[in-house]
């Protein structure tokens, strides 16, 4: 029933048929992360970054009802012109958007879901979900993190954003036995910071090993995601000390303004980049354009692994 309500551009469906590299990419950023135009130059942007690193790119949203593994460019140019008005869609909203005839902009978590359903098995994004600060009375808690305990995709991203309680993000993955690996890093990035004051479950220097641990997770019958975090690049990068100082700032108001669930977190990001000069968005861009030329290679690494992998469902 799931495949009847999924349509995957031909394109992507003949590079799965091929088994050719695939990786799947998030739709909120563009409707609820970045404002017009740039959301849409971005997205553009990230494809073409997939494509010139030897994968082909599946923007995932739903569209009037359908779930979509890929994105022609007139209905990317429709999320980012919508913007906010747009619905976006986690785990308990798809059924709801799909049921409706709606139209929305995927989550981390939806996006794990429709790629999985259309056997992707990479997604770059920019950030994860996670445990938000004061989560212990709120008990405001990211989707995105029980879909990684759930659904056998990949998550390429600069970690967790920085305006969520790390430690108790990672205390979450590792009850829900999802591995986070550093790439190239033994801390855990903190999206628009390399590093955080926390460590990664384990450091692989190369694609292929990621590959590897994707295979072997997955013929083991673990099931599950994994997390790949990948620094922003150095030049991109913004000091903790701002960051900081700028999600302070953005709580504060945040609070102040009575906003909870999924409100809050596009009203945070869009505070920090006003705090921060705009910098923020600069290095947001930078570092999904960096997790996608990652994410392409980990897919034609993982496509290539000669040994057959059994269903993780």
């Amino acid at each position: 029933m799931a495949h009847t309500l999924l349509d995957i551009q031909p394109d992507v469906a003949a590079a799965l048929a091929e088994g050719r590299p695939v990786v799947a990419l998030e739709s909120t950023i563009i409707s609820h992360g970045m404002p017009w135009p740039r959301n849409v130059e971005t997205a553009l942007a990230v494809e073409a970054e997939v494509r010139a690193h030897g994968a082909t790119p599946a923007t995932i949203a739903v569209i009037d009802g359908r779930l979509k593994a890929g994105l022609a460019r007139e209905q990317i140019e429709r999320l980012g012109r919508d913007g906010q008005a747009v619905a976006k869609l986690s785990r308990r909203d798809l059924p709801v958007a799909v049921a409706g005839g709606g139209t929305g902009a995927t989550t981390v978590a939806a996006t794990m879901i429709v790629a999985a359903l259309a056997g992707i098995r990479v997604f770059a994004t920019g950030g994860i979900g996670g445990v938000h600060r004061g989560a212990e009375t709120s008990f405001d808690i990211s989707a995105d993190l029980q879909e990684l305990a759930r659904t056998p995709v990949a998550v390429v991203c600069a970690g967790a954003k920085s305006i969520l309680d790390l430690r108790l993000t990672l205390e979450y993955l590792e009850t829900h036995g999802v591995p986070v690996i550093g790439y190239r890093t033994d801390r855990l990035p903190a999206f628009f910071c390399r590093d955080s004051d926390f460590g990664v479950d384990v450091r692989l220097d190369e694609a292929a090993a990621i590959a590897r641990v994707m295979q072997a997770k997955w013929s083991l019958g673990l099931g599950g995601g994994l997390v790949v975090a990948n620094p922003v690049p150095q030049a991109h990068a913004l000091p903790r000390e701002t960051v900081d100082a700028a999600i302070d700032q953005a709580l504060a108001d945040a609070q102040a303004q009575g906003l909870a669930g999924k409100a809050v977190t596009p009203f945070l990001l869009a505070r920090v980049n006003d705090l921060t000069g705009g910098d923020s968005l600069a290095g947001n861009i930078e570092l999904v354009r960096n997790n996608a030329r990652l994410a392409a290679a980990v897919a034609a690494a993982y496509a290539e692994l000669a040994a057959p992998m059994a269903s993780p469902w």
